[in-house]
């Protein structure tokens, strides 16, 4: 009945395989960096296989590159770099590690690792720390620019009244300094001749502009 039940999972080359660390960085200027540890977990309810292989497999050095897991456990799988050399700087080379149920051949799974080869942990530290550095200069920059661009927009509206106000306050004054209706001693056409009520609005707008430009 437990076949029966575990049955569905076991399709070849479906299984979940989990491994850690996914990626491998070797460094030249460091000896202790050549030895590398995969740790390959078994969660099932059934003992697993594995089996390691690379793409290069003359550059590596795998301690038990084939072995069993029980169930619920996990296993250590040691690679060492054993041909370290400035020619594979930056080279990809990647790990293959397939696993299968005990009692069977097909693969149930598979996972593939990446081992790099680099020069220099410091250098690698270097460079991570001038990429943050750019990009701190990069957002510093940003906010620079966008202040930049703000200020002049604020500083015309801080300026001074605009001219419609300033146009609207002469043509107020000019109203109040037209004769009022009903003065026959006056050389301004009888048609400019204003109202009380038209002075008072006048009166009362050229106030409000009054304060306006003040504000400002």
């Amino acid at each position: 009945m437990q076949q029966q039940k575990r049955q569905p999972e076991l399709v070849e080359g479906n299984l979940p395989v989990f491994v850690f660390p996914t990626e491998l960085i070797f460094y030249a200027d460091d000896q202790s960096t050549y030895k590398q540890v995969l740790t390959l977990y078994n969660p099932y309810e059934f003992a697993l296989k594995f089996k390691v292989l690379c793409t290069t497999p003359n550059k590596y050095a795998v301690v038990d590159a084939t072995g069993a897991v029980k169930p619920q456990c996990c296993v250590d799988i040691v690679i060492r770099h054993r041909d370290v050399r400035a020619s594979y700087y930056g080279v990809i080379d990647k790990f293959r590690l397939q696993v299968s149920e005990q009692s069977q051949r097909k693969a149930l799974g598979k996972k593939e690792i990446i081992a790099t080869l680099l020069p220099s942990a410091k250098e690698q530290q270097q460079q991570k720390e001038e990429e943050e550095k750019r990009i701190k200069e990069h957002l510093a920059e940003s906010v620079f620019f966008e202040q930049t661009l703000c200020q002049p927009e604020n500083r015309t509206a801080s300026s001074g009244p605009s001219l419609l106000t300033v146009f609207l306050g002469i043509v107020c004054i000019a109203a109040l300094m037209l004769p009022t209706l009903g003065e026959m001693e006056s050389l301004v056409p009888l048609y400019l001749h204003l109202s009380v009520n038209q002075k008072l609005v006048a009166a009362y707008v050229l106030g409000l502009i009054t304060m306006v430009i003040l504000r400002t």
